[in-house]
């Protein structure tokens, strides 16, 4: 299988599927010297850990991470670093029913075309759990953009119809609400409306928001590789990501140039902008000012609800799904969008480092003796 891995200069391979012995990551490009336990990763995988919340699956999981090689004295040696984490509470019966047809919503169908064969146990490879990895591999890159000065965060903008108010936003509150909301009041709205969801047996999907500050200007290429094609592309390699928005996104197809252009002012010796309706990039590289991308979640595909499909003979039949779900994926798919956003970020600040001349050369050159 093709398409596993992610990334040039720091670049990720992902491996495992959902009802397999382990998941997991290696990372290549990862400079030596930085310091780095299991902890620092861990923090990042209890955030995307199923069975926390009345508002995710029930599956418990412990996803204790082991950090298999590329680490030693608590610091990285610049060689590659193994990741695993181990399934623990596999239920593979649960999907038996499922074995000779196909869940509508999911890559059942999809996969067996390409394949000829699929894992009906969770859906294998094309599983929500094959985020570990990505996880995993971005609380590293996360914290190469710590030392550097860069803020990095994502959390939940809306689930269905109950959206956050920028009166009432709260960072700290994404870490402790369970729909990952910035907005204590938005979060108690969004869990009753699910609740409402859950006893009508469906699902609901969402948006979520992510801001990366301190980056500076001139990151990304010109061409293909532009900054918001290549966290397109990051964002939309997340199963449920169906719809991606940088700055204004969709309402800037609806705006005048005199309404959308960002004004440049001087703060100082400093250039910046009035407005960022650009969301911080300009010709696919960073301007200096906050990026700013949005991920829109589908609601999960296996409901409660019976539905039509048809079986791999090609008969028509009811498929009624069983076994543990997320009512909604949007609050643990947090996580992943922002480590996928920092995966690609560190890995064109790390493109970028020979960029320029000056750059090269204040690196390798020999300094002069007196």
């Amino acid at each position: 299988m093709a398409g596993s891995i992610y990334g040039k200069c720091f670049r990720i391979t992902t491996w495992g599927e959902s009802h397999g012995p382990a998941l997991g990551a290696v990372i290549d490009g990862c400079p030596a010297g930085l310091a780095l336990d299991e902890e620092d990763i861990q923090t990042w995988l209890n955030r995307r850990r199923p069975g926390q919340t009345a508002i995710s699956t029930p599956r418990k999981e412990a996803d204790q991470v082991r950090i298999l090689s590329g680490v030693f004295e608590g610091r990285t040696t610049g060689t590659p670093i193994s990741l695993m984490v181990e399934n623990t509470a596999q239920k593979s019966a649960d999907y038996s029913q499922i074995a000779s047809c196909y869940r509508p919503g999911h890559a059942d169908y999809t996969f067996d075309r390409k394949y000829g064969f699929r894992d009906y146990r969770g859906g294998g490879r094309s599983s929500g759990r094959e985020t570990i990895g990505r996880v995993a591999a971005g609380a590293i890159a996360s914290k190469i953009l710590k030392t550097l000065g860069i803020d990095l965060w994502a959390y939940t903008r809306s689930i269905g119809p109950i959206s956050i108010s920028d009166e009432r936003f709260d960072r700290e509150a994404s870490l402790q609400t369970a729909t990952g909301m910035p907005d204590y009041t938005a979060d108690r709205e969004a869990e009753a409306y699910l609740k409402r969801c859950m006893q009508e047996k469906d699902s609901i999907g969402g948006v979520i928001e992510c801001r990366i500050d301190g980056l500076p200007a001139g990151i990304g290429e010109t061409v293909f590789d532009k900054l918001d094609a290549c966290l397109g592309k990051a964002i939309l390699s997340v199963g449920a990501v169906k719809a991606f928005e940088i700055g204004d996104g969709f309402l800037a197809a609806r705006a005048r140039g005199s309404e959308n252009n960002d004004a440049f002012v001087m703060a100082g010796e400093k250039v910046t902008k009035k407005t960022n309706h650009a969301g911080g990039i300009l010709g696919g590289m960073s301007d200096g000012s906050q990026v700013l991308l949005r991920a829109h979640i589908k609601p999960t595909p296996s409901i409660f609800r019976s539905q039509e499909t048809v079986n791999r003979d090609g008969t028509n039949r009811m498929l009624q799904i069983g076994g543990r779900h997320d009512p909604v994926i949007v609050p643990r798919a947090v996580v992943v969008v922002e480590a996928m956003a920092a995966l690609t970020v560190t890995d064109l600040l790390f493109e970028n480092m020979y960029a320029r001349m000056d750059g090269v050369t204040g690196f390798y050159k020999t300094p002069t003796a007196e």
